[in-house]
């Protein structure tokens, strides 16, 4: 692989026109498919082939909405103040002329009765009434909800408070809050102090943030052949597309600069730099891309386009990583070194070069980090201990993780959302917002649906079971279950089990539970289930993959198990602060609340990738000093000199990126996925790469690179530290030597 990409590389720098022309191209093909019907969708979660899936489905067929624009559902709530009561006929009076108010405003199409005999919407003791308001799905909500609020004046004045619950719509995400950008501007920083040049950490950034234009019109493109994204997809795009082109392009650069200080001459350096860190880009792109990708082992229609849309962002930071950055170097040349170490009054100085074997010497510098790496392998077993005693700390909270689809009345707890839906569960109970939809289906659907209601309304947790609803197009009818319970309760999900063994052996007709609550509860249970099973696979394809990059069997037991410590580290903290409050404040935080239910996942999925990242960045080049001929001691110490800075410098960078989304104030779900790889990233980088890897690297001495004969014979060798290269530069310099004698 590196003698391919080292040929990449080196078209890329020799054709730079050809270069720009085809990302020119493939942006406007892009902007085109954007610009004819890219759109955002924002349906609700669902599985494929799941009962209440299919059942919904067909309430959607057997009871088809109205003709005419596409309306959504909001609810008009009006509370008496104490004493009074909404029946009497004066305070009647004032509610049916604020609803007729509400029927009079742009948007709305109809809006319900409270007093309507067969439909009646007013609780036992008339405090609260509710009407029930159709609206067009485009209709601006919130100055629809000041129009409400102005034709319910006379109720207010009068001591009533009005509320507007519901929600329509949720509009396209914001990806460039001021945290989001300032922690760009802080990887920026990161760049020149690593680089120590403007020049070369602004080349750095342009090549990420054009890798992430590039990928967020993309995904905008494959949305307009379908019927849309969801904004989160946008925004883990984002998030992870900039993170991993810094680091990707970084690591090509950096090693660029070492082979011009080793010696080489501008084009060698460019092919050398992209047939070795780019093999490494390579390695590390593609497991983030599986993993991401993997998520679809889950099934869930709105997690694999998650996954899908970011993976494309890392296969685009991949590619530009390959071509753009050999067609900058070439226009940089030696300016991509520090200003005392480039070429004077246009001559470049007769640097002498440097043997392959001795090259350690040169690349790595001591220091800080070399001092570190000596402390760290000169006491292992303490090293270790610290390490792990550190992460438990972390990872405590992670047993009380508490998971939820979506907070019941939105996630703001001020809004007038939240407000009426909590005067709607105080005063009908909290399952009246959130019925169950019993739905049988047949030629005896009706009669089996009047025989089934007896026996739901036996069943513990149920407050009241609707007459029979039967459609005039299909043979389809169905009952309207009241759980005495919220759709975020336990003995909710309980219940939906209950209904289906309760009734599934009913007469003349087949038996479906559906419902949002039902789809709700069958997403939160896959979920749950889907992410045991997909940390499995993540865990075998670390496993799978690491020992094909490293050929050991310890390195990749050792890397999966500090995964899982990055992993439960991010999760604890993530868990103290979200759902137990801590320091709450400092990421904006509402309220606290369980976590949502797709975070985990996600956390999984990325987190995995980019730990990775850090052991192929740091591990290749400590496995590179060792198949030179150096013991397990000399070649974690020069290993650790040479990859230790670009780990600490991308680890820095990703936290920065991760954390301006933490910190954003924006959607919580979208918080907590930033804060847990903040955490994550930080830990995986500083406590799990640089002190548990190397420590037990130490303590294993030789046998870390272990392996049976008969795997090492059936694997292939992908060749991550670029030893063809390296053979093909001894022979060049043998047939030279041998020209000279």
């Amino acid at each position: 692989m590196s003698r391919f990409l080292s040929r990449v590389g080196a078209f890329s720098a020799g054709h730079r026109l050809i270069v720009a022309g085809a990302w020119s191209t493939l942006i406007a093909i892009f902007v085109v498919m954007t610009i004819s019907g890219a759109k955002f969708s924002d349906s609700p979660f669902s599985i494929d082939g799941a009962e209440s899936t299919t059942a919904l489905a067909t309430m959607d067929r057997a009871f088809p909405a109205a003709p005419g624009p596409e309306t959504g559902e909001l609810m008009l709530v009006i509370e008496a103040p104490d004493g009074a009561s909404l029946e009497d006929p004066s305070q009647r009076a004032l509610v049916e002329a604020a609803v007729a108010g509400a029927r009079e405003q742009a948007g709305v199409t109809s809006a319900s009765d409270p007093y309507d005999a067969d439909r009646p919407f007013v609780s036992d003791d008339g405090s609260v009434a509710v009407s029930t308001l159709a609206v067009g799905i485009e209709t601006d909500q919130a100055a629809l909800e000041a129009d409400l609020r102005e034709a319910s004046r006379a109720l207010t004045y009068a001591g009533y408070t009005v509320e507007v619950g519901g929600l329509l719509e949720d509009g396209p995400p914001q990806i460039a809050s001021i945290t989001e950008i300032a922690g760009v501007v802080i990887a920026f920083v990161v760049l020149f102090l690593t680089f120590g040049s403007l020049r070369l950490a602004g080349a750095n950034m342009l090549i990420a943030l054009s890798g992430v234009i590039v990928g967020v019109v993309g995904i905008l493109a494959w949305s307009s052949t379908g019927e849309g994204i969801q904004s989160t997809t946008l925004i883990l795009a984002v998030m992870l597309g900039l993170a991993v082109g810094i680091d990707y392009a970084l690591l090509i650069l950096s090693r660029f600069r070492d082979e011009l200080r080793l010696g080489s001459e501008v084009a060698p350096a460019i092919a050398k730099a992209t047939g070795t860190a780019g093999t490494s880009v390579v390695v590390a792109g593609t497991t983030v891309v599986i993993a991401l990708a993997g998520l679809a082992i889950v099934r869930i229609p709105f997690i694999t386009e998650m996954g899908l849309g970011a993976a494309l962002a890392v296969i685009v930071s991949v590619a530009m990583s390959l071509t753009v950055v050999p067609a900058v170097l070439k226009g940089l040349g030696r300016k991509a070194l520090p200003r005392k170490e480039r070429p004077v009054n246009g001559t470049v100085a007769p640097t002498p070069r440097v043997p392959v074997d001795q090259r350690a010497a040169v690349t790595g510098r001591p220091g800080l980090l070399r001092r570190w790496a000596v402390l760290v392998v000169h006491r292992p077993v303490l090293s270790i201990v610290g390490a792990t005693v550190v992460v438990a700390l972390l990872a405590v909270p992670t047993l009380s993780m508490e998971t939820e689809l979506d907070p019941p009345g939105g996630p703001d707890p001020a809004s007038s959302q939240r407000a009426a839906y909590n005067t709607v569960s105080d005063a009908f109970g909290a399952g009246k917002q959130n019925p169950l939809v019993v739905l049988f289906e047949g030629t005896s659907a009706q009669e089996a649906a009047a025989a089934a209601t007896a026996e739901i309304n036996k069943l513990d947790e149920v407050v009241d079971v609707s007459p029979v609803q039967r459609s005039e197009v299909a043979d389809v009818a169905f009952l309207a279950v009241t759980p005495e319970h919220g759709p975020t309760d336990a003995r909710t999900a309980d219940l939906v089990g209950s209904l289906r063994t309760s009734i599934d052996d009913v007469d003349g007709a087949t038996v479906a539970v559906t419902g949002q609550t039902a789809v709700d509860v069958d997403v939160d249970a896959q979920l749950s289930s889907g992410l045991i099973t997909y940390l499995i696979c993540v865990v075998g394809l670390s496993l799978l993959l690491l020992t094909l990059v490293f050929r050991s069997i310890a390195v990749p037991v050792l890397a999966t198990f500090g995964f899982l410590m990055s992993l439960a580290a991010g999760l604890g903290v993530t868990v103290a602060v979200f759902q137990w409050g801590w320091a709450g404040n400092v990421v904006s935080l509402d309220e606290a609340r369980p976590l949502g239910s797709l975070a985990p996942l996600i956390i999984v999925g990325v987190l995995f990738g980019l730990a990775m990242d850090y052991q192929v960045f740091l591990v290749s080049r400590i496995h590179e000093a060792h198949r030179k001929g150096r013991h397990t001691r000399a070649a974690i110490l020069e290993g650790f000199g040479q990859a230790s800075p670009i780990v600490v410098s991308a680890a820095a960078i990703m936290a920065a990126v991760f954390a301006g989304f933490a910190f954003s104030g924006g959607d919580a779900m979208v918080a907590s996925i930033g804060l847990a790889l903040t955490v994550g990233v930080l830990v995986d980088a500083f406590i799990v790469r640089m002190v548990l890897v190397p420590a037990t690297l130490q303590l294993l001495g030789e046998s870390s690179w272990w392996m049976p004969r008969w795997m090492d014979r059936v694997l292939p060798d992908i060749d991550t530290e670029g030893s063809s290269l390296e053979h093909e530069e001894l022979v060049e310099r043998e047939d030279l030597d041998a020209a000279k004698a």
